[in-house]
């Protein structure tokens, strides 16, 4: 089946994905950490607050969930003077490699640029280095966690001339 490219939403727009995002995002990186998925259904609820940030983007055709991002003031607390940051990039494994990661990582620094923050920031394994420097990213710091986590910074959303 094919899909038309989805939208990218604010969640307060969607509010029908938070539970799957919770459940995405806490399989991906909190579960193997021993954390109860209702400590991440709290954090995920944070993002439907009438804050600017934390903000959750989902991709979407419809009531089909693609993936997800978010909006973050800071994802490592080694590296806190770096805000804010995209977070918790998910794509669905039936849509990865059709540029929905790239439409959320994207959305997401072009987000932090509307509310006045340029470059946004995201942290990334060494297995996603690559798929970050082809969307632009530039390294800030390699080996930053034990876990060998990098930091990279947004291209620049602002407008020359």
């Amino acid at each position: 089946m094919t899909l038309a490219f989805p939208s990218v939403v604010d969640l307060r727009e969607r509010p029908e994905f938070a539970s799957i995002i919770a459940d995405r995002v806490w399989r991906a990186w909190w579960e193997p950490k021993g954390y109860a998925l209702s400590f991440i259904e709290k954090l995920v609820q944070k993002n439907l607050n009438d804050e600017l940030i934390p903000l959750a983007l989902v991709a979407h055709v419809g009531g089909t969930f693609l993936g997800t991002a978010s909006l973050i003031v800071s994802d490592l607390d080694e590296r806190s003077q770096y805000t804010p940051w995209v977070a918790a990039v998910w794509v669905e494994p039936e849509h990865r490699s059709k540029g929905i990661g790239a439409a959320l990582v994207h959305a997401g620094a072009e987000k932090a640029h509307a509310l006045g923050f340029d470059p946004a920031y995201l942290c990334a394994s060494p297995l996603k280095h690559g798929f970050y420097k082809r969307l632009g990213w530039r390294l800030v710091e390699a080996d930053v966690t034990e876990a060998g986590l990098a930091i990279f910074r947004s291209p620049s959303y602002r407008k020359l001339g």
